[in-house]
């Protein structure tokens, strides 16, 4: 498979540089973040001021603690993707990994460019001894797929059984926390968990995340990324907001999935998955009907692997659930002139 850089969502720049209009004009419905950020914390001159010190560490990470209830404390890094990029670090030669998918998309892509087999899996009976790393996001991003608590400590016992290591990505776990084996990390066992900040609390450019692992696990990451990973702003906002009370928060996500639903069953797209934070569709001229979004100033996600799909994003407020219903009116009257839509 390939290992060339994948297409994400976002990118609303080169939207507008290929179909028009002003950055500001588009509403981005390509990525699974909240569409209204949390309200920021005063934030010290010295933050900005000096590099990120060790209590501003401390107290980013206590509270990440206390907000994902683990054992461990976890580790601050600049984003989940800076820990990606680092996984093949963990895998010795001559072992291969297996990715529970079709998934995000940068786990294979990064284990197979450092030379690592990578196998795509779809259940327990496709692990084997031979995997030393076993890949799980959950919920799954683009499907939602999720397993429980249970399943995955199975999977666990499993790859532990062949001295391997099991790794749960809950970057869309906030609003789902039932689902979350972060408690359940042993500082002396085979579990990691990565950790999104930014999807939840609208704050992606943020760039922040945490890794929950075993103590070597951390050790070596923190060695890998190096001194002053995580700017001291972002440590200080972290501290400020995991602290909160976030039920609002994930209601007012609710209230915007519901809505975002309610629009794309009236415009007869069939719902095949998705998270609190995003909806997948599946069209057959899904490729059309991303390019007459586009036409609208609408970005939608569409994934090479799966030409029917189309990943929908959750948009701010009524003005912009009114903008893409009125858009996905258009289309299914407009004439059909052809299926491809590239």
């Amino acid at each position: 498979m390939s290992t060339a850089p994948i297409v994400h969502g976002g990118g609303i720049a080169e939207a507008a540089a290929r179909f028009g209009g002003r950055v500001e004009d588009w509403l981005d419905l390509s990525t699974g973040i909240n569409p209204n950020p949390v309200g920021l914390p005063d934030i010290p001159m010295n933050a900005w001021h000096g590099l990120p010190d060790r209590h501003l560490t401390e107290a980013a990470t206590g509270a990440a603690r206390h907000y994902y209830r683990s054992v461990v404390t976890p580790l601050a890094v600049p984003g989940t993707q800076s820990v990606i990029q680092l996984l093949p670090r963990l895998l010795s030669a001559g072992r291969r990994a297996a990715i529970f998918g079709p998934t995000y998309g940068e786990y294979g892509r990064v284990l197979r460019a450092a030379g690592y087999p990578v196998d795509e899996i779809v259940d327990c009976a496709g692990i084997s001894p031979e995997h030393a790393l076993v890949i799980v996001v959950n919920p799954n991003n683009p499907t939602g797929r999720m397993f429980d608590a249970d399943v995955l400590l199975s999977i666990l016992l499993r790859v532990e059984g062949h001295d391997g290591m099991l790794l749960v990505d809950e970057a869309f776990g906030d609003t789902q926390p039932e689902a979350s084996v972060a408690s359940m990390v042993d500082p002396a066992g085979r579990l990691v968990v990565l950790r999104s900040f930014g999807k939840f609390f609208g704050l992606a450019g943020l760039r922040l995340g945490f890794v929950i692992a075993p103590d070597a696990v951390t050790v070596s990451f923190r060695e890998w990324l190096g001194p002053w990973a995580v700017s001291g702003p972002a440590l200080v906002i972290a501290a400020d907001l995991m602290g909160r009370e976030t039920t609002t928060i994930a209601a007012a996500i609710a209230e915007r999935k519901q809505r975002l639903d309610d629009i794309l069953l009236a415009a007869g797209l069939p719902i095949v998955g998705g998270t609190p934070l995003f909806t997948l569709v599946d069209h057959p001229r899904a490729g059309s009907l991303h390019t007459a979004l586009c036409q609208s100033r609408i970005l939608t996600r569409r994934f090479d692997y799966a030409p029917t799909w189309l990943r929908i994003g959750l948009s701010p407020d009524v003005k912009g659930d009114v903008r893409l219903a009125h858009a996905l009116h258009e289309f299914a009257w407009a004439p059909h002139v052809g299926a491809s839509g590239h």
